[in-house]
């Protein structure tokens, strides 16, 4: 007997091959199943699709003209009464006015007021004056009177005017105008050593101006003792200020001071 016939079941085959990894090996003659993907069924699945974009930012140009479009009508709007506007100026305009026109009468009503208090005041002040007249050249130190300030105590014996010229033969010197000489006596009333400088002296005419010591003109003087001149307490020097004043100039009163920064005291030369 052959060994078919003693082996009936078999047959040549191809030698069965091992399962890939995650098959179940299929019974001999099926055809072996393949894996389905998990998370669904064994079908492809098709992309899911992207987000879709707005209607305005598909439509940019029609957006853009929108937005126009509506700045447009609301400006409009909001614009409609532009025709009342000068109307509404002239209105203000005379009111304006009639503010101004206002104004200008209280001003001069207030100028009208303040010109009356004036010429009260004015007025008041003339009778006060004509009650008390104050000081005058009469009730002033004259010449030959002691007259004090500070630590000086002044005492005018004389006045010499209309002089062209001061000095001798040699060294002299000749006025603007005219020299007026004024003599005075000046005596130490304090206790410490006090200068004597006639450039600290004034002269006043019958207009009112005030004339200042010509200290270069009184040195060519031998005896004016006028340029810073030292006296100690309780003497006295007898200087001579000088003074360079128009021809027509007639002296009326003398300032007479201690120092440069003193309040000084006034004496009449009328």
């Amino acid at each position: 007997m052959s060994d078919q016939q003693q082996h009936p079941a078999w047959s040549p085959q191809t030698p069965q091959q091992p399962a890939p990894q995650g098959q179940v090996p299929a019974p001999q003659g099926q055809v072996p199943q393949q894996p389905v993907p998990s998370g669904g069924s064994g079908a492809p699945q098709a992309p899911e699709p992207g987000p879709q974009k707005s209607w305005f930012a598909r439509h940019k140009v029609l957006t853009g003209l929108g937005v126009l479009v509506g700045i447009a009508v609301v400006g409009a709007a909001f614009g409609g009464g532009g025709d009342e506007a000068p109307a509404d100026a002239g209105t203000t305009a005379e009111v304006a006015s009639e503010d101004a026109a206002t104004t200008e009468d209280s001003g001069q009503d207030a100028g009208t007021d303040d010109g009356a208090a004036a010429d009260g005041q004015d007025a008041a002040d003339a009778e006060e004056q004509a009650e008390d007249p104050g000081t005058d050249a009469a009730d002033l130190p004259g010449l030959g009177d002691a007259a004090r300030d500070g630590k000086f105590e002044f005492t005018v014996t004389e006045l010499e005017d209309g002089v062209a010229q001061i000095g001798n033969e040699y060294l002299n010197t000749e006025a603007q105008g005219q020299f007026v000489l004024v003599h005075m006596a000046v005596e130490n009333i304090g206790d410490e050593a006090q200068y004597f400088d006639g450039s600290s002296q004034k002269l006043v005419d019958t207009e009112g101006r005030t004339h200042s010591a010509d200290s270069e003109a009184a040195i060519y003087l031998d005896d004016s003792n006028s340029f810073l001149n030292e006296i100690n307490p309780g003497n006295t020097v007898d200087g001579v200020v000088v003074f360079d004043v128009p021809t027509d100039a007639t002296p009326a009163t003398l300032e007479l001071h201690d120092s440069a920064f003193s309040g000084g005291v006034e004496v009449s030369v009328q």
